[in-house]
């Protein structure tokens, strides 16, 4: 089977700073991968790569089989539409209706009339667990939970067959958090889509993942299904996902 993404000998450095330092990855279709490690270890870098955001120095990206990085520039635009995102901070425009939000790239790119784009928004909103009278608001007027639930309703409303989720539930209590977390996984699952997601939430890796990797000092140094994490008998993951102060991390850094 052609994997949905497919990254093989990826580099990325910014000045003398090593970011990506060989990175092979495969994400196969209709699977949800989890890119974990600590803040400034390369994980947004990975994702903007894989988005084209970012020109890798060497190394291949591949989306269902085609090498991205000989594009032409109308080629990665019809790629791209086949990308949802959801961002840490959510990313709403505040000078636009929720509806309008959700239904931005739809609009912008002409494929559905301002009536049709709406329906649409009210659709997206409900199986986000909010109700159509939200469609009105502006986002200043939505609790942070909210906002996560209309960004994911953004992710989903063109029917992408990638979706990434970069730090889905930061800022967000334990309750809300879980309750984005079930809803990316019943999204996710609706489309069938495939996921990647980068986050240092443990709870998130347990409950949206179905294959973990542990990205360190520009290195993948663990891949494994999420129930072998317990077990992986890697010194850095087992410090990482038990959140341990002591460890080969922090001694790498005293």
């Amino acid at each position: 089977m052609t994997p949905k993404i497919e990254l093989s000998g990826v580099y990325k450095s910014f000045g003398s700073k090593k970011v990506l330092d060989g990175i092979d990855l495969t994400i196969n279709q209709g699977e949800s991968l989890v890119v974990i490690g600590g803040s400034g270890t390369g994980k947004s870098v990975l994702i903007k790569c894989i988005l084209g955001i970012l020109t890798p120095d060497k190394g291949t990206i591949k989306i269902d089989d085609v090498d991205v990085g000989k594009l032409s520039r109308r080629e990665r635009q019809q790629l791209m539409r086949k990308f949802g995102m959801l961002f840490q901070g959510g990313a709403l425009f505040d000078s636009l209706p929720v509806w309008e939000n959700i239904s931005f790239s739809l609009l912008q790119n002409n494929v559905l009339d301002r009536k049709s784009a709406k329906d649409l928004a009210i659709e997206k909103l409900k199986s986000v667990g909010l109700s159509p009278d939200v469609s009105n608001l502006s986002p200043s007027e939505l609790s942070g939970g909210m906002q996560k639930r209309v960004a994911l309703a953004r992710a989903i409303a063109a029917k992408p067959e990638i979706i990434f989720f970069d730090e889905p539930t930061t800022g967000l209590d334990p309750i809300m958090a879980d309750v984005i977390n079930r809803l990316i996984v019943k999204c996710s699952k609706e489309l069938g889509a495939t996921t990647l997601t980068i986050t240092h939430d443990m709870a998130s890796v347990r409950h949206i993942a179905s294959r973990v990797a542990m990205l360190y000092q520009g290195k993948l140094i663990w891949q494994g299904d999420i129930k072998d994490i317990e077990n992986s008998k890697n010194e850095y993951v087992d410090q990482f996902i038990h959140g341990r102060a002591e460890g080969p991390i922090t001694a790498a850094v005293k």
